[in-house]
């Protein structure tokens, strides 16, 4: 069972995604963002802001906007796990650069910015920032097999899912798990839902790795091509070390989730969410100290 934790815990610090074989190392980067000389599992409350790149082939993704902004908390010593979700066009204060989409903070200042300009939205400051490229993130999907979402509403897009997701649980393979955490227009709460959307998918990537996760060679496989294509930007085994126990403690009763909401209005010529800062205080104090949200 310890070699299917780690598995877990290697896939979820890089975002949860399974490189295939002719994935580059740069399709998926860890970056620390915070001074901290180490981190304490037993009190500790570890932050790693995930991001997925928009990146086309040949652009720098660790400099273009990110399309998904999800700020997850963990805490070894309990278990427990949250996922704030961030809604990409939050028109937000941008240090050193006036105010803007979140997501332009990737593009001004790399992952230190963005962390840097989220953390400040939510009163948190990560200590990791993990940067994917969605692509990828279809190959993860189906060399796990495909994972299982409860989607609260149909919906469609004429351009990413023609004949839709219906309502209920349903299976998703790669293509498919890409679609669903990425369709906004058509959903009725747009950002919001989309956001919320991303979180259903990660619950479900979590389920499947662990339920395979006892199949012969499956944990030796993830680690090895995990490893192996992970930018870690120079940090010692050791602290991945850490990463991986942080997130292989994480009890699944005990994962919480919330998408910061807002309102929907124009910068300029420019659509923009003007997100709840109030809120999303409120879930950054109430996560701090224990990774866990008592209300959404």
């Amino acid at each position: 069972m310890w070699r299917a934790a780690v598995l877990a815990a290697v896939l979820a610090v890089a975002a949860l995604v399974v490189p295939a074989s002719t994935v580059a190392r740069t399709e998926a980067a860890l970056v620390k963002v915070r001074s901290a000389e180490g981190l304490a599992l037993q009190d500790d409350v570890v932050w790693i802001l995930a991001v997925g790149s928009d990146a086309r082939p040949g652009e720098d993704m660790l400099r273009t906007r990110g399309d998904a902004l999800q700020l997850v908390g963990l805490r070894p010593s309990t278990g427990a796990a949250t996922a704030i979700g961030i809604p990409r066009d939050s028109y937000v204060p941008i240090p050193g650069y006036g105010s803007d989409r979140v997501n332009a903070a990737l593009t001004y200042g790399g992952p230190q910015l963005l962390g840097e300009t989220v953390g400040a939205l939510v009163g948190i400051q990560p200590d990791y920032v993990m940067v994917t490229r969605f692509p990828f993130f279809e190959d993860m999907v189906d060399d796990i097999g495909g994972i299982t979402v409860t989607n609260p509403r149909p919906f469609a897009d004429p351009y990413l899912k023609d004949d839709g997701f219906a309502e209920g649980r349903i299976r998703l393979g790669g293509y498919d798990a890409m679609a669903f955490s990425r369709i906004r227009k058509e959903l009725a709460g747009g950002d919001f839902d989309r956001s919320a959307n991303q979180q259903r998918v990660l619950r479900g990537i979590a389920a499947q790795v662990r339920a395979r996760a006892d199949e012969p060679g499956f944990v030796e496989r993830g680690v090895l091509s995990v490893m192996e294509h992970l930018d870690t930007g120079g940090l010692p085994p050791s602290e991945l070390f850490t990463l991986a126990r942080a997130v292989a403690s994480v009890r699944q009763d005990r994962v919480t989730t919330c998408v910061v909401g807002g309102t929907i209005g124009n910068a300029g010529a420019a659509s923009v969410v003007f997100p709840d800062v109030a809120q999303a205080r409120r879930l950054g104090d109430d996560a701090r100290e224990d990774a866990r949200l008592t209300g959404c």
